[in-house]
């Protein structure tokens, strides 16, 4: 399966991986930590060099409980580092937003690539129209409620299959706005409104998702679930539940894993490429 991204494109026939780029001071692995322009721009080289084929920059959190920000802030937070990144760097940049302002800003004058909107284009009135028309790949996320009550008490009946129904949704309302399916990521939204068995279901169930002949992206990496499995409370001691994860997501079918830690997936996934993928050698 190919992304493109315009004349060129994405080879997702085997994972790729995303670096996490969090330019926030409340990101709940990560928060503060990459806030200073230089640290986050030899964090993103660090991640290239590493193995990333996408850089996701985000400039406002989205963890249960997250308070939000200005448009102005948010764009002087992620406009400076996507563009030095750009300049520096041989790689593909996503715009971690559901703002459609702060989106068109990102790709316009940032040069950024992929728009990953966790709202899948619900939260901005003007985002399905400014991503058509930017003609840029998008990433559509599940998420039940916002960030700031989406752990209060989520429930399903069947997730897999109401996810797939509003995919199914989100996916006819993109087309409607112009949009075309081939540019088109979806991303189940492990732990945004979800129980912890409900995450256990969409890893186990990952290939239901791929009948939408669109590349699934997967994004756990550190979260609270993993930590109620293994008995871990601190986010930055979940790095082998999290290489664990991404490793069974991937045979069930992720394209795209998107991580703290890249050098360790990859790495990992070199190991899984040899042992379980077909035409691999050996």
């Amino acid at each position: 399966m190919k992304l493109y991204l315009d004349k060129n494109f994405l080879e997702v026939e085997e994972p790729a991986v995303m670096g996490i780029l969090n330019l926030t001071p409340d990101s709940f692995s990560d928060g503060g930590r990459f806030t200073q322009f230089d640290s986050a721009i030899s964090h993103a080289e660090t991640m290239i060099r590493a193995g990333a084929s996408i850089i996701d920059v985000g400039g406002e959190s989205t963890r249960p409980g997250a308070v939000k920000i200005s448009i102005n802030e948010e764009i002087d937070r992620v406009l400076p580092v996507i563009e030095r990144i750009k300049r520096e760097f041989d790689t593909i940049v996503s715009i971690d937003t559901y703002k459609d302002h702060v989106a068109e800003l990102a790709v316009k004058e940032g040069g950024a690539d992929i728009v990953n909107d966790i709202s899948a284009l619900s939260y901005s009135i003007g985002m399905a129209e400014v991503v058509a028309n930017l003609n840029v790949p998008v990433i559509l996320m599940h998420i039940k409620g916002t960030p700031s009550d989406m752990q209060k008490d989520p429930f399903y009946l069947d997730v897999v299959g109401e996810i797939m129904e509003y995919f199914n949704e989100r996916i006819g309302f993109a087309v409607s706005k112009g949009i075309k399916k081939e540019k088109m990521i979806i991303d189940p939204g492990i732990g945004f409104g979800k129980r912890f068995e409900d995450n256990i279901a969409i890893i186990k169930n990952l290939r239901k998702f791929k009948s939408l002949n669109l590349p699934v992206m997967v994004g756990l990496s550190k979260k609270t679930f993993l930590g109620v499995i293994s008995g871990i409370e601190d986010p930055f001691e979940r790095e082998v539940e999290t290489i664990t994860a991404d490793l069974i997501s991937a045979m069930n079918g992720a394209s795209i894993l998107r991580v703290h830690n890249v050098e360790n997936c990859v790495r990992s996934l070199k190991v899984l490429k040899k042992l379980f993928y077909r035409g691999s050698g050996g």
